[in-house]
């Protein structure tokens, strides 16, 4: 009984305390709280989904929705030559063989911009001595391709140019390429380093077009200590002959100018020159016996040269190619390349490459025929052994070369 008491005392003391201690009051008041701070969660969520979506819709952001593909090269290549006496003949035979030995490392970044553009930069080290302590890591190119339409591109080139980078891209330069730098499938100005360039691309059913001028400051004169700059101007015209063949036609202009001042302005800063008939007068006047260092102000000397190749696609891992081109220098001088390869991704790949110099027609000043194999060990490994032959003047000498190939 006296149980019952203090249960009943209990309920009668519960029901008469204060609301602060009544658990339904605590409920209604914690759902209330709870009711403010989803609703100011939810304000939150409609200013950044607001933000969201105007940072989407917003032209001003060229890096929306881009991606970045990075690629590593290392190729290591060497090489047994014949050679009994090592002088400047048979070192400037191997120069013109374009034989290149040593460790080449090389990393690509390549962002799409606004799903139509590309901005690539390559790093390169390199190690063409083949010493075991390699070079720094340094900046080697920097390219943007802007495809305007399906008719009309343009590409930007403030580091690391090549007259490859403004041409009509026929081939891939790394794809069927031998162990010497006489190929069938482009004539070697393409592989020039001029700087900076700019260049256009116009495209039409069977015809394209491209334009570029390039900018390279070449170091001193030989007759003076003023710096050249080198100014080229570049042009290609390609022709879809049928469906499997291409002919191009395809020039250089050089301007070279020398500056009267080895002060160097900056790595990309190419100063104009711009110098009047007075000042010139005055500095020629002011001494007799003082030497005159204004005769070479401005000096202006012109080269080029003009090239054509053929290629053509056998199928999808077959190519047959060859290219002629002529110096402005020395116009009786033609150089010349053929080539035919076949390197398919998954089977033994093999190329012929045969080329040289001639100064007429009975003549051949530089002669050189190369073989290679290709083995593909996966998709990310090559090994390419080549027997290379070189006849240059009364030097004459074969060689055994091998290269290797790593992509990651």
């Amino acid at each position: 009984m006296e149980q019952f008491k203090g249960f009943f005392n209990d309920m009668f003391h519960w029901s008469h305390r204060p609301n602060s201690h009544n658990p339904i009051e605590i409920l209604k008041r914690l759902q209330r709280e709870a009711f403010s701070d989803i609703m100011k969660l939810r304000d939150r969520q409609e200013k950044v989904e607001r933000m969201l979506t105007f940072y989407k819709t917003s032209k001003g952001n060229p890096f929306q929705n881009y991606s970045t593909n990075v690629r590593g090269e290392i190729d290591v290549a060497g090489a047994v030559m014949a050679i009994n006496n090592i002088d400047q003949q048979q070192y400037d035979a191997v120069q013109k063989a374009g034989i290149r030995t040593g460790v080449n490392s090389r990393l690509t970044f390549e962002t799409t911009i606004r799903e139509k553009d590309t901005l690539v930069a390559e790093i390169v080290a390199n190690n063409v001595q083949g010493d075991i302590s390699s070079n720094p890591l340094s900046l080697a190119k920097v390219l943007y391709a802007a495809n305007v339409s399906e008719w009309f591109s343009a590409v930007a080139i403030p580091v690391g140019a090549q007259f490859r980078d403004v041409a009509v891209g026929t081939c891939n330069p790394h794809q069927d390429k031998g162990l010497t730098d006489y190929s069938g499938f482009g004539p070697s100005l393409l592989n020039e380093y001029n700087g900076s360039a700019f260049g256009i691309m116009v495209k039409n059913k069977n015809i394209v077009a491209s334009l570029g001028q390039l900018v390279s400051r070449l170091g001193t004169h030989a007759t003076n200590s003023g710096i050249t700059c080198c100014f080229s101007t570049f042009g290609q015209v390609v022709c879809q002959v049928s469906n499997s063949t291409k002919f191009s036609l395809l020039g250089v202009h050089k301007v070279h100018k020398v500056s009267p001042q080895s002060a160097c302005l900056g790595p990309m800063a190419i100063p104009m020159w711009i110098s009047r008939q007075n000042e010139r007068t005055e500095t020629s006047s002011e001494g007799d016996n003082s030497p005159q260092t204004g005769t070479h102000w401005g000096e202006i000397n012109m080269d080029g040269s003009i090239a054509i190749t053929l290629e053509s696609e056998l199928d999808d891992s077959s190519r047959i190619g060859g290219w002629m081109e002529i110096k402005k220098s020395n116009p009786r001088c033609l150089q010349w390349a053929v080539g035919i390869s076949d390197t398919p991704e998954d089977e033994l790949g093999w190329g012929l490459n045969l080329g040289g110099l001639v100064q007429d027609a009975k003549h051949f000043d530089h002669f050189q025929a190369e073989a290679f194999l290709k083995f593909n060990l996966g998709k990310k490994f090559s090994l390419q052994p080549a027997l290379v032959y070189v006849s240059d003047g009364s030097s004459r000498f074969p060689a055994l070369m091998c290269r290797s190939s790593w992509s990651i």
